[in-house]
């Protein structure tokens, strides 16, 4: 089994409904997003997957949030846009560029901060 990633960034701001602190109020984080993709075997070229159509591939639906108030994209508006939930949406969002290839999206891990991350396994 191979595995590969690559990390690529956004900015955004949130908040976060009925919690019972700071981050209830309005404010950003540069958050990382990982891309986990797997496969059984390497293609002619040796490779899981081109690092650039997955970092491209990526970005495009990054940047529906890029640089917005994530509260107020749909895929959050009925839930609390933390790195779990975003980790999940991208998931679901990016496993419909994966149909039909030989390898497939294994896990997503959003960073909030440095030093704090979610990270979803599984399928949408």
């Amino acid at each position: 089994m191979y595995e590969v990633s690559i990390d690529t960034s956004f900015s955004a701001a949130h908040r976060l409904c009925g919690y019972p602190g700071i981050c209830k109020k309005m404010h950003g984080h540069n958050w990382v997003a990982k891309v986990y993709v797997r496969s059984v075997e390497l293609d002619a070229l040796g490779l899981v997957v081109d690092f650039h159509w997955l970092k491209e591939t990526t970005d495009t639906i990054l940047a529906q949030i890029d640089h917005s108030i994530l509260n107020e994209h749909p895929a959050f508006r009925d839930s609390n846009p933390t790195s779990e939930n975003i980790s999940i949406w991208l998931y679901g969002e990016l496993k419909k560029e994966f149909e039909g290839k030989p390898f497939w999206l294994h896990a997503i891990e959003v960073y909030e901060t440095e030093h704090s991350s979610a990270r979803y396994e599984g399928s949408v």
